[in-house]
């Protein structure tokens, strides 16, 4: 059974959802609706083997380019679920005004959910009224954000899982969730943390937490994503272990409001 609304310190009391009506999908990334205003950035994840992009992940930025932290320092218990669904909703009418082909990957904040079938509403409106095809929608959250009722975070993402969406776990390994939630549940994608990754060619122990993570996701059907490549060495070693889909400044810096360009010398190594 899911919790009440009150279980949730983020709604307080005579908090109403949004009903995910077209009007509420106008609405719902104006800044007016969550008390200030944000933009995206758009970073690739590249496919090593096809040198193709698999998707952009939608990074929250600033009006003017301010980064994440800046934003997300203006996010409290009253306008979290707004700026959660704002979010949704800005990142996919930005993604088709880019002509974004691939994925999109967002992120969302898992103590902003106030029940998965009303919380999805605006996202499932805004993907028909802006034509982007619900498989190509991809919903990260952090594993660094401390959820308390396991159970009920799985069951959030089995509900995204049967809408159509694809699911991943960010950060993966680096926060409070780890192997416990993949035993609840197995989510389309995990993004290795990018501190495992950094300097992984030089680091023993790094190296064997990838090449076991990578074993261990391949055994469950999980996809892998290695996070935060920023050396042909880092690259060369995760490839080595497997794991094609790759994300970091050797490839492409987030680009603002922007589809970002690839650096093709990163690619064109690995032929």
């Amino acid at each position: 059974m899911n919790p009440p609304v009150l279980a949730n310190p983020s709604f307080p009391i005579g908090f109403e959802p949004l009903a995910g009506t077209r009007a509420d999908c106008d609405a719902c990334g104006n800044a007016e609706r969550v008390g200030f205003a944000f933009e995206f950035a758009y970073q690739p994840i590249v496919d090593v083997h096809t040198h193709q992009v698999f998707a952009h992940e939608a990074l929250v930025r600033g009006p003017q380019g301010e980064s994440a932290a800046h934003v997300l320092a203006q996010v409290n218990e009253l306008n979290r679920y707004r700026f959660d669904q704002a979010c949704r909703v800005k990142a996919i009418k930005g993604a088709k005004e880019l002509g974004m082909a691939e994925h999109l990957s967002i992120n969302f904040l898992p103590n902003a959910i106030y029940k998965p079938e009303l919380c999805i509403r605006t996202t499932l409106e805004a993907a028909r009224v802006h034509g982007f095809p619900l498989d190509r929608i991809i919903f990260e959250v952090t594993e660094g954000e401390r959820i308390e009722d396991g159970p009920w975070f799985a069951q959030i993402l089995r509900e995204y899982k049967r809408c159509g969406f694809k699911t991943a776990i960010d950060d993966f390994g680096a926060g409070f969730a780890g192997l416990k939630l993949l035993s609840d549940f197995q989510p389309d994608i995990v993004k290795i943390d990018m501190d495992l990754v950094r300097h992984v060619d030089t680091s023993r122990p790094r190296q064997a937490i990838v090449r076991n993570l990578a074993r261990l996701c391949e055994e469950m059907g999980i996809t892998v994503i290695a996070e935060g490549i920023e050396t042909p060495a880092e690259r060369d070693f995760v490839a080595d272990c497997g794991i094609r889909l790759m994300q970091g400044y050797l490839f492409a810096r987030p680009a603002f409001r922007a589809i970002a360009p690839l650096n093709r010398g990163a690619l064109i190594a690995l032929e």
